[in-house]
């Protein structure tokens, strides 16, 4: 008969699987349980930029997660290739922003946060169609690429003992005395120790399904569609991130070019539209005319985990006694993961953390 896991996690997106290693390498045993496939929803369809879209709009909360995030990810990405042989691709290659028409506040939060910063020269906006209005370039914002991130990630877990439970949906929660003591699925029913939901827009749904009764309402957490396209490019093409208003290019090793993406209320429902694909084309034509010469090849769809402010909730559950939340990352799962994952085990191991934990509690606001 198996032991019961010291952390038995649901959900095996980037978040999940952040939080398993972190987990694991801190002496813990650990179980993923995912009802699809893991990494195969908002982890894998995201553009994988390693910095908040004009962080200097969004809430405190957001960079102190992103920066911790920051010096974790070079060890992070080496230490993966090396683990497992698979690249997930982090690359430093820089993000100039376009249009800042509020570049006192950039150069403030730059400063601050000390992240390198200079007004972009002219000749980095050569090839670009845009309307520059003081654009700005971050020489040391790296990419890591989604799908292969996800792969190391996945082989590392595997690797170091974890159990992943792939196409088992949950069924019901066992509770005793304010507390879970098995997780049943259409596979069979778990006997769990600590249990972690890392299930991303689904996580409301899943917490008011089989908690109903508590008093703490839910983490305000909803699904928000984005799509992307990809375009066939040479390596060289593009040497660089480019922000250019709401939207984006994102240039991978091998060259490919990723567009992205679009904010969609849309409730769960994944499918691509026509109108979108024909929008994200004709930003990418329209920024950089060169990218014409090579064929759109990809288009998809991902839901992230939506909250008010993009705030994760990162947080023990007040009511029931072995039940916490990491969720809610909205555009920012890989961005801030490495650092949600390490407070998360912070708290639940009482080690000192590395970031004030009160913005992410279930009664913040979010």
């Amino acid at each position: 008969m198996k032991s019961i896991p010291d952390m038995t996690i649901i959900g095996g997106g980037v978040i999940g699987m952040l939080t398993a290693r972190e987990f694991i390498n801190a002496g813990a045993s650990v179980m993923i349980i995912e009802k699809n496939q893991v990494g195969q929803e908002s982890s894998w369809a995201g553009g994988g930029i390693l910095l908040p879209l004009y962080p200097w709009r969004q809430a405190e909360a957001i960079t102190r997660l992103a920066l911790q995030s920051l010096k974790l990810y070079p060890k992070l990405a080496e230490a993966l290739h090396v683990d497992t042989g698979i690249d997930p691709e982090w690359l430093p290659c820089g993000m100039l922003m376009t249009q800042n028409p509020d570049i006192d506040a950039a150069i403030h939060w730059c400063q601050s946060n000390r992240i390198t910063f200079a007004s972009a020269e002219s000749e980095r906006l050569d090839g670009l169609h845009t309307q520059a209005l003081n654009p700005l370039w971050l020489p040391d914002i790296a990419q890591a690429r989604n799908p292969r991130l996800i792969k190391s990630l996945t082989q590392d877990l595997l690797n170091k003992q974890v159990q992943i439970v792939e196409q088992c949906e949950l069924t019901a929660f066992k509770i005793d005395n304010q507390r879970i003591t098995h997780l049943c699925s259409t596979q069979q029913t778990y006997p769990v120790s600590q249990v972690i939901v890392a299930s991303g827009a689904w996580t409301a749904g899943l917490l008011a399904q089989f908690l109903p009764r508590l008093e703490t309402p839910a983490p305000d957490i909803s699904p928000i569609k984005g799509q992307m396209v990809l375009f066939d490019a040479e390596p060289g093409f593009l040497n660089m991130m480019v922000l250019d208003g709401d939207r984006y290019l994102i240039p991978r090793k091998d060259g490919k070019i990723l567009v992205g993406s679009t904010v969609e209320q849309d409730a769960f429902n994944k499918t691509t539209t026509p109108t979108a694909k024909a929008q994200l084309s004709a930003f990418a034509l329209e920024l950089l005319p060169a990218l014409a010469q090579y064929p759109l090849i990809k288009h998809w769809a991902g839901l992230r985990p939506g909250t008010q402010q993009g705030i994760p909730y990162i947080d023990c559950h007040p009511e029931i006694s072995n039940l916490s939340i990491n969720a809610g990352h909205f555009r920012n799962g890989l961005v801030m993961g490495p650092a949600s994952a390490e407070l998360l085990v912070d708290i639940l191991l009482k080690r000192p953390p590395k970031i004030d934990p009160k913005p992410y509690q279930l009664s913040s606001p979010h």
